[in-house]
C-alpha cells in the first residue's frame, strides 16, 4: 500500500491558507514558520534585486491573503512592501513587480493600507515601462477612489490625491502624466470629481508641449455628457402644453377651415419650441467651472497662434475657443481675424471652421467686428461659381452668425441674400428661405416688403435692441390671460366649488357642474387680443403682483404666448401662404449639423451609383425557371439554334424584321390594304 501525504503544510501554502483562513488561532505556528521564510527571502532579495525570485512571490501573495489574520504579526507588513517597491520598481523583475502591486492592492482591499500613502506610490510607479502594470494601476486607482467616495465624499483624501496629481501633470515623464490626466478625466466622467478644481487642474493640461496630453484635455472640454442630456431631454419634453393640449384647445366649437389651419400652425410652432428646450439643455458643466475662462481663452489663442501642431489640433483648439467665447461671452476680438484667414470653400475641414465663426458670436460682440466675418463668408462662399452645396454650407453658416448677433449684418447684404429664395439648386432655396424666416421673428423692417411675411403678434410686438440695450421687465410676459386674485377670493371660490361638486340635487342625482372649458379661454383669449398693449401689460404686472402662479397658470400663459405666434396681428388679413419654419433653435453649443444641413441629397457619381448597383446585385439562379430535358443527348431545336447565332446570320429573316424596319413606300402600301379591307368588311 502506497502512503499518502495529503498534508504538508511547511511547502503547500494554498492548503496552509485555507485552513489558516477557517482557523487561525490553531495554526499560528506554522504562519509564524512561513512569515520567517519570507523575512529571509527578503534579505537575499535585496542583495540581487534585479533577479526573478518565484519562491518570494508565493510567500508575498501568501501573506496577503491572510493578512486579516494577524493583523498584529503584519502591521509592518505592508510599509516593507511599498519601500521595496519604492526603491527597486526600476529594476525588479516584471512578474515580480506585478505580484507586489497585487498583493498591495489586496491588502488595501481589506483596509490594511492607508489609501492616500498606497494612491501616491502607484502614480510613482507609471512611469514603469511596462504596458500591463500600468493598465492594472489605472483600473485600481480609479475604482479605490471611487470606493473611498461611494457613502459621502472624503474631502481630505480627495485633496491630497489632487494636488498630487497636479504635480503628477508636469511630471517630465509623458506616460505617466498622461495616465493621471486619464484618471481625472474618468473620475469626473463618474461624477466622483466633478467639482471645480479638477476642471481647473485639467485646464492646465491644456498647454501642455505633449501632444497627447493636450489631445486629451481638449477631447474632455470639448466632449458631451449624454447620460445629462437624455435626462435633462426627457424632463424638457414633459414640461410646458402638450400636442393634446393644443388640439383640444383648438377642436372646441365650430369646426371651421380657419380653426384648423390654426391648429396646424400652432403643432408646428410647439414642435419649434421643444427642439429649442432640448437644445439649450444641453450643458457641458466643465466648461462652466472655468475660474477665470476670459484668461484660460487669451492663454488658448496665443498658443494656437504660436502652434506648430497637426491641424487636427489646431482645429480643435479653435472649437474650444470658441465654445468658450460663446458660452461664457468673452471679449476676445482678436479671435476673428484669425478665423477669417481660414474661411475659403477649399480650405480643409472649413465647416468645422464655419461653426468656430458662429459658435464665438454673441450680442456681446460689437458688430463691426463680426461684421467683416460675414461678409467674407459671403464673398467667398456665397457665389454663383460655386457649387450648391458650397452656397448651403455659406448662408447656412451667415444665419448662424446672425442668429446670435442680429445687428452683425447689414440690411442690403441681407436681401441680396434673400433673391436666392428662388434659385435652381434646392439646399440653396432651402438655406435663404431659412435666413429669411429668421429674420421675420428677429428684425422684419431689414427684409424686402414681399419677405417680411404674415405678421404676427409675437413679430408685430417684437422690439429690436441696438447693442448693448437689455429691457428687464418686472412683469411675467403673458399673464394677462389670467385674472387678477381678490385676498380670500381663491379660497372662497375653492370652497364653493368643492361644496358644489359633493352636493347631489333634492331628487338624488348627481348634478352637472360646469366647469372652465377651453371655450371660456378661448373667449378670454380673444378679450385679451383685442386689448391695447398698453393695458395687457397693465394686466400682466397686476397678475404677477397679486397672485402666485401655479403650474397650471404657466401652462396658460405658454399656451397664450404660442397663439401669438399662430395667430395674425390686430387689423391684419391673411394675404400670403404660411412658410413652415425649417429653422431650429440656437442653444448654448452648435452642432455640424447646423452647418452642413442639406435638404437634398447630392447627386453620387458613377463610381458610387456602381458600387451600390453591385453590392445590391445577387445571385438570382435559383429564382430562374429551369428547363430540362427528358433525354439529356438529345439535340437542341431550331429556336434554340437561333439564340447562339450572330446577327448579321438572321437579319434577313422574317422574325427579325419588324414594320419599324419597312420603308416609307411599304407603309404605304400596307396602309392602303387595310383601308380597303375594311371597307371591304363594313360592306
Amino acid at each position: 500500500m502506497s502512503s499518502r501525504h495529503n498534508n504538508k503544510l511547511p511547502t503547500n501554502l494554498p492548503q496552509l491558507q485555507n485552513l489558516i483562513k477557517r482557523d487561525p488561532q490553531s495554526y499560528t505556528e506554522e504562519f509564524l514558520q512561513q512569515y520567517r521564510h519570507y523575512q529571509s527571502n527578503v534579505q537575499i532579495f535585496k542583495l540581487q534585486p534585479d533577479k526573478p525570485s518565484k519562491e518570494l512571490a508565493e510567500l508575498v501573495m501568501f501573506l496577503a491573503q491572510v493578512g486579516h489574520c494577524y493583523k498584529e504579526h503584519l502591521a509592518n507588513y505592508p510599509q516593507e512592501l511599498k519601500e521595496l517597491l519604492l526603491c527597486h520598481h526600476t529594476v525588479l523583475e516584471p512578474d515580480l513587480r506585478m505580484t507586489f502591486c497585487k498583493a498591495l492592492i489586496l491588502l488595501r482591499n481589506k483596509d490594511l493600507i492607508n489609501p492616500t500613502g498606497l494612491l501616491e506610490l502607484f502614480f510613482e510607479l507609471l512611469r514603469c515601462h511596462d504596458k500591463l502594470l500600468r493598465k492594472t494601476l489605472y483600473t485600481h486607482i480609479v475604482v479605490d477612489i471611487k470606493n473611498i467616495n461611494a457613502k459621502h465624499k472624503n474631502n481630505k483624501v480627495n485633496t491630497t490625491l489632487q494636488n498630487f496629481m497636479y504635480t503628477m501633470l508636469r511630471d517630465s515623464n509623458a506616460i505617466a502624466a498622461k495616465i493621471s490626466l486619464d484618471v481625472m478625466i474618468e473620475l469626473y466622467k463618474r461624477n466622483v470629481w466633478n467639482d471645480a478644481k479638477t476642471v481647473n487642474v485639467i485646464t492646465t493640461a491644456c498647454f501642455s508641449k505633449v501632444t497627447k496630453i493636450l489631445v486629451a484635455a481638449l477631447k474632455f472640454f470639448l466632449g458631451k455628457d449624454e447620460d445629462e442630456k437624455k435626462d435633462s431631454d426627457s424632463e424638457s419634453e414633459e414640461e410646458g402644453p402638450s400636442a393634446r393640449d393644443i388640439i383640444v384647445r383648438y377642436s372646441t366649437g365650430k369646426k371651421t377651415s380657419k380653426n384648423k389651419k390654426k391648429m396646424e400652425k400652432a403643432m408646428k410652432v410647439l414642435k419649434k419650441h421643444k427642439k429649442k428646450k432640448r437644445v439649450e439643455v444641453f450643458n457641458f458643466s466643465a466648461i462652466h467651472l472655468i475660474h477665470d475662462p476670459q484668461d484660460f481663452a487669451e492663454k488658448l489663442l496665443k498658443q494656437l497662434e504660436d502652434s506648430k501642431e497637426r491641424f487636427e489640433v489646431k482645429i480643435m483648439m479653435m472649437e474650444l475657443i470658441s465654445r468658450l467665447v460663446g458660452i461664457h461671452e468673452l471679449f476676445l476680438f482678436n479671435f476673428y481675424p484669425f478665423v477669417q484667414r481660414f474661411l475659403q470653400p477649399h480650405q480643409r475641414e472649413v465647416t468645422k471652421i464655419l461653426l468656430c465663426a458662429a459658435q464665438s458670436s454673441h450680442q456681446l460682440v460689437p458688430p463691426e467686428v463680426i461684421e467683416p466675418v460675414i461678409m467674407t463668408i459671403a464673398n467667398n462662399f456665397v457665389t454663383d461659381r460655386n457649387s450648391g452645396e458650397v452656397m448651403t454650407v455659406g448662408i447656412n453658416a451667415i444665419r448662424e452668425v446672425a442668429a446670435r448677433c442680429p445687428l452683425a449684418i447689414t440690411e442690403d447684404l441681407l436681401q441680396d441674400l434673400a433673391q436666392y429664395k428662388t434659385h435652381k439648386d434646392k439646399n440653396v432655396m432651402m438655406s435663404s428661405r431659412g435666413l429669411i424666416q429668421l429674420f421675420r421673428t428677429l428684425n422684419p423692417k431689414m427684409l424686402h416688403k414681399r419677405d417680411r411675411g404674415r405678421p404676427t403678434e409675437s413679430s408685430v410686438n417684437a422690439k429690436i435692441y441696438d447693442y448693448g440695450e437689455l429691457e428687464a421687465k418686472d412683469y411675467i410676459p403673458g399673464a394677462e390671460v389670467l385674472e387678477v386674485e381678490q385676498e380670500g377670493e381663491g379660497d372662497e371660490e375653492g370652497w364653493e366649488s368643492a361644496s358644489m361638486s359633493g352636493e347631489e340635487d333634492e331628487d338624488g342625482d348627481w348634478v352637472d357642474v360646469h366647469h372652465s372649458s377651453d371655450e371660456e379661454q378661448e373667449e378670454v383669449t380673444e378679450k385679451v387680443q383685442s386689448m391695447p398693449e398698453e393695458e395687457r401689460q397693465a394686466k400682466a404686472a397686476a397678475v404677477s403682483m397679486s397672485r402666485l402662479l401655479t403650474q397650471d397658470d404657466f401652462k396658460k400663459i405658454r399656451l397664450a404666448q404660442l397663439a401669438k405666434e399662430v395667430s395674425s396681428a390686430p387689423g391684419k388679413n391673411q394675404k400670403r401662404k404660411i412658410v413652415d419654419s425649417d429653422d431650429e433653435s440656437r442653444g448654448e453649443v452648435l452642432s455640424l449639423r447646423n452647418i452642413e444641413r442639406l435638404h437634398k441629397k447630392p447627386k453620387s457619381d458613377k463610381e458610387t451609383r456602381l458600387a451600390t448597383a453591385m453590392a445590391g446585385r445577387t445571385d438570382r439562379k435559383e429564382f430562374m425557371k429551369k428547363r430540362t430535358k427528358l433525354n439529356p443527348h438529345a439535340s437542341s431545336t431550331n429556336k434554340e439554334k437561333k439564340k447562339n447565332k450572330s446577327f448579321m446570320m438572321m437579319r434577313y429573316s422574317q422574325n427579325v424584321r419588324t414594320k419599324n424596319k419597312r420603308s416609307f413606300r411599304d407603309k404605304q402600301i400596307a396602309l392602303r390594304e387595310a383601308l380597303i379591307k375594311k371597307k371591304k368588311l363594313q360592306r
